[in-house]
């Protein structure tokens, strides 16, 4: 019942709430993220394009790792321009690009599905990093994409491919809606999973416009200490499980989280923990007369 009535504008606003929540520990867990997305990071800005004196859009650019790895690439005849819909989670992008002495690279708070309202010269290519999976509607954000770039620009985005082959995530989301009696999200429903199938991931960017679209599928497996460490990076990073077990009580939610723990320990063998995680990279072209 609760996908019948599915409310978009409270998802984005308790979306954002889960963000600014979540910010401090996302860029604290900055050096795991480079080295468990750096390799799909790159492939995404290869196939978006991205060189020196390039112009990129970042959309929810969180707090910006993949925002600096494009500023490296453009240097100081490009430009980056970081959005995202939770201010508190830009403030850590932009802080990191100053401490890094990028100069070219900009915040906005922007919602990605609104990125019609950014005034600024047209861009050479757009990225969105796991981002694109959560919205709401996802034609109108990769519109806006569109719109914001030149004839022949790039939109470049990674998202996760199918629950079964990330069992890190899907674990733990199985568990919890399980445990919170959530039923199965709807076709087009936003969610860490919605466009893990590659049909339905270039049937999305065609479908806004975008042509000679491409696919990779990046093996990209969560190397951590133990299960006990995924857990306390999942727990203090993913809002989406947060907003899942929102309905429990604080003991019902202990027992999940306990739970979780237990499931993930199978990913555990000879003292180190390998999750398992497999991530999607699309890309199109903006298309002459568009």
């Amino acid at each position: 019942m609760n996908q019948a009535i599915f409310d978009p504008i409270k998802y984005k606003k308790t979306t954002r709430h889960q963000w600014d929540s979540a910010a401090e520990a996302w860029h604290n867990w900055g050096p795991l993220l480079s080295r468990w997305l750096g390799p799909a990071t790159e492939t995404m800005l290869d196939m978006a394009g991205i060189n020196e004196g390039k112009r990129v859009l970042d959309v929810a650019a969180g707090a910006g790792e993949q925002t600096l790895a494009a500023a490296r690439r453009v240097g100081g005849e490009g430009a980056v321009l970081a959005t995202d819909l939770s201010p508190v989670i830009l403030e850590y992008a932009k802080s990191s690009a100053r401490l890094a002495g990028f100069d070219n690279v900009e915040t906005q708070v922007v919602d990605g599905e609104a990125l019609d309202s950014l005034e600024a010269e047209p861009f050479d290519a757009v990225i969105s990093r796991v981002g694109l999976i959560y919205f709401p509607d996802q034609q109108k954000a990769l519109t806006g994409m569109r719109n914001q770039l030149k004839e022949g620009g790039k939109v470049a985005a990674m998202v996760y491919s199918t629950a079964d082959r990330n069992g890190f995530f899907s674990i733990p989301v199985s568990i919890i809606r399980r445990r919170a009696q959530l039923p199965p999200p709807l076709p087009g429903q936003p969610g860490p999973f919605s466009l893990g199938d590659k049909d339905v991931l270039r049937k999305v960017l065609e479908t806004a416009g975008f042509r000679d679209v491409e696919i990779e599928t990046i093996d990209a497996p969560v190397r951590l200490a133990s299960a006990a460490e995924c857990l306390q990076f999942e727990q203090e990073s993913f809002g989406a499980l947060h907003q899942m077990l929102s309905g429990l009580s604080a003991a019902e939610q202990d027992d999940a989280w306990e739970e979780i723990e237990q499931a993930l320990s199978q990913f555990e063998e000879d003292g180190q923990f390998t999750g398992p995680c497999e991530m999607l990279v699309a890309a199109g072209t903006k298309p002459a007369g568009h």
